[in-house]
């Protein structure tokens, strides 16, 4: 990793979310994108004081959904942050593999709308299709900055910029880039969004508290908390970083995925699946779970999920478990679905980085839920200082997709 870039609901760079994160801070707030009024649930994780002006021409962002946009944005910032002079590189083994979950939901939903307001004649923009479809987000990272190697969209609804990245790596270590611009993006904060996840009674209820709504491991859990943002690496051969005297954050040295072949939407209830994407990113790396310290958990605080990834690192490590330091810095962003494997990713090595856990906010004393074990240490309220040699990152989707990358501290 040599470049980082990132908006969430916490900071519009990598740095800002970071320091955030490490403060415990939350980014959750009532919706100001849209009326919510009639939804069931009134606050989101919103990317706040959106300024493109700097990165995009205005006509050209007109074309663009909100979620490519912050693709664009993310890269741009980890593009600048890694040092690659593209003048000077050769830009067909530069590629994109980006991830999301919904890709153009807010064109989608504007354009639906208005046709239903119509008299049935079909009145579209010309840009309805190239701004809703799911593979413009990385798309337009690729047109905005040339780069012509690989470029391709992953669609694994919460795994997706996991998978994305996974694949970058495989890309990589096989010779067929020299580097590669991954991630991930979402922009779903709509009426539809928050209505249909709504639906589905999949989204916490706390609007009388939305800062503390997003709880991870806490009997009180009632649903996770819809965010957007985006997040970039720049993943990169090893020896030409090297040879160009690039910084390093850390490396990615495995990846494991899978699928819980279970349920839509429920996770496996023992974990068995993401048990075994932990173990396929630890054989990968050739490392046994005793080298890992620190497991960024999916922890998106819904009843289900929670226990489900719990029993699945007990499952692993056994009772090695006692030692790891876990938290879900979703209690901090909210879930940014497609977009949230790769902002979990730069919390990993940012920790590596710096040698600090982030927390799992909003636990509070006596809210411990009898199914979960609380020996584990889920770094309550306050980041915690480590030496870290490994850190895993989960990310489980709805179908069953489950996707772990490992990175190592360099």
């Amino acid at each position: 990793m040599t470049g980082i870039g990132a908006l969430t609901p916490l900071a519009n760079t990598a740095k800002g979310t970071w320091e955030a994160m490490k403060a415990g801070k939350s980014g959750i707030e009532r919706i100001t994108l849209f009326d919510s009024g009639t939804c069931r649930t009134h606050f989101a994780g919103e990317v706040k004081n959106l300024d493109i002006s700097s990165v995009i021409d205005r006509k050209d962002a007109n074309r663009m959904d909100r979620y490519s946009i912050l693709a664009i944005m993310a890269s741009d910032e980890a593009l600048k942050d890694s040092l690659l002079d593209l003048d000077k590189e050769d830009r067909n083994r530069i590629g994109v593999i980006w991830g999301t979950g919904m890709g153009g939901m807010m064109t989608l939903e504007s354009e639906l709308s208005a046709f239903g307001r119509g008299d049935g004649t079909p009145r579209f923009s010309p840009f309805y299709i190239p701004k809703a479809i799911g593979n413009m987000g990385g798309a337009n990272v690729s047109l905005h900055f040339g780069l012509r190697g690989i470029s391709y969209t992953t669609v694994a609804a919460c795994a997706s910029s996991s998978q994305s990245i996974a694949d970058a790596f495989n890309y990589i270590r096989m010779g067929k880039a020299t580097a590669i611009l991954s991630g991930g993006c979402e922009a779903g904060i709509s009426f539809s969004g928050i209505g249909g996840f709504g639906s589905m009674h999949a989204c916490s209820l706390r609007n009388d508290s939305p800062e503390t709504a997003s709880r991870p491991f806490s009997k009180s859990r009632d649903g996770f908390v819809l965010s957007e943002g985006s997040a970039c690496l720049v993943l990169e051969e090893m020896e030409h970083a090297l040879a160009r005297g690039a910084k390093i954050y850390a490396e990615l040295v495995g990846a494991g995925m899978n699928a819980d072949a279970y349920h839509t939407t429920a996770p496996e209830p023992e974990g068995k699946g993401a048990a075994r994407a932990m173990m396929l990113a630890l054989e990968d790396a050739g490392i046994t779970p005793a080298e890992v310290d620190y497991i960024n958990a999916h922890g998106t605080s819904t009843p289900l999920g929670d226990i489900s990834e719990v029993r699945a690192i007990q499952h692993v490590w056994g009772e090695d478990a006692y030692r790891l330091s876990i938290s879900s810095t979703k209690s901090m962003t909210g879930h940014m679905m497609g977009g949230a494997g790769a902002v979990e990713a730069l919390a990993c090595v940012m920790a590596l980085k710096e040698g600090i856990v982030p927390p799992t906010i909003n636990h509070e004393e006596g809210d411990d839920d009898p199914q979960i074990d609380y020996r584990l240490n889920f770094t309550f309220n306050k980041a915690q200082k480590r030496s870290l040699r490994y850190a895993l990152s989960n990310t489980f989707g709805f179908g069953g997709h489950n996707a772990c990358l490992l990175f190592k501290h360099f």
